[in-house]
């Protein structure tokens, strides 16, 4: 209110704020000033700094139907774009994914398979209609004898470069996370290889790098989210909207693991990496969800 916006007092607040608080600082909000929290934080802010905030202030559900429509009218369709709905179809609870669906079809008017199968083009189409369809179950359930049949499957499709056969949309949109793991280690013990590699060795089109995204937000979501973050800072100039995605995203999440597997990686941490490419109130907001003192 007044002249000029207080950042720090918005990087205190709000940066320092679980999703439940943030959620009841909005409610009375909109109750003490009869306006939106979110519109306000719009009129006032801007820049890198800004999406973060509103990002970080949105509900998880609607943040993520929103991320994943801009991915898709994005007029780039790379694995920059693409493995944002791969992230919401396996990276999270099934839960989360059903609330990101309902997000969608109120905010645009259209579910998000439909907006999928009018902007993603076949084969990569057919895999995330087959992953954003999935109801998985969520239990710690594993059949074996299932894993050895369905990891056998997976090595013949590759085998024959056929990913997106109807097997592996089968299979990868269907199982549940602990199955498709058991599954995965199937498919090292068997076949020598780990199955990504496997993958990679089939190409370097955008088919079989989503299949790697794929892969990886089930057996180590850490993994992706660490090279996505290192993908975003590395070489020239800094692919931000990358880097807010993937720290506010997971901030509330696996942050701890995923700064573990940068530092596993990269031989430095996250927080010397995200001071060193960003500036400002957003390294200030950034370094706040980081759990970190400036």
């Amino acid at each position: 209110m007044g002249w000029g916006t207080d950042e720090r007092a918005i990087i205190k607040v709000l940066g320092r704020r679980n999703a439940g608080q943030r959620r009841k600082i909005k409610e009375t909000y909109q109750q003490l000033y009869n306006e939106s929290l979110i519109h306000a934080l719009q009129s006032e802010l801007s820049g890198d700094f800004g999406k973060a905030v509103i990002l970080w202030t949105s509900d998880p559900p609607e943040r993520d139907a929103r991320l994943a429509n801009e991915a898709l009218k994005s007029w780039k369709k790379g694995i920059n774009q693409v493995q944002v709905i791969v992230e919401l179809a396996c990276a999270y609870s099934p839960h989360h994914l059903v609330a990101v669906r309902q997000a969608y079809c109120s905010l645009f008017d259209c579910s998000l398979e439909e907006d999928i199968i009018s902007n993603a083009a076949l084969p990569v189409r057919k895999i995330l209609v087959g992953l954003v369809r999935s109801y998985r179950y969520d239990k710690e359930v594993v059949d074996s004898d299932v894993a050895e049949a369905e990891a056998a499957m997976l090595h013949e499709a590759i085998e024959a470069k056929q990913l997106d056969h109807d097997n592996v949309v089968l299979i990868l949109g269907t199982r549940n996370i602990f199955q498709l793991k058991l599954t995965f280690d199937c498919y090292k013990q068997n076949y020598g290889n780990h199955i990504d590699e496997d993958v990679e060795s089939c190409g370097d089109g955008l088919l079989e790098s989503v299949l790697r995204v794929v892969i990886w937000c089930i057996d180590s979501p850490e993994k992706h989210f660490a090279e996505v973050i290192r993908a975003s800072i590395v070489g020239l100039g800094t692919d931000e909207d990358s880097l807010t995605r993937a720290i506010v995203s997971r901030a509330e999440i696996d942050m701890v693991k995923i700064r573990g597997e940068y530092y596993d990686v990269n031989k430095t941490s996250l927080e010397d990496a995200v001071i060193g490419d960003t500036s400002g109130d957003y390294k200030a907001f950034l370094m706040t969800l980081l759990g970190a003192t400036l």
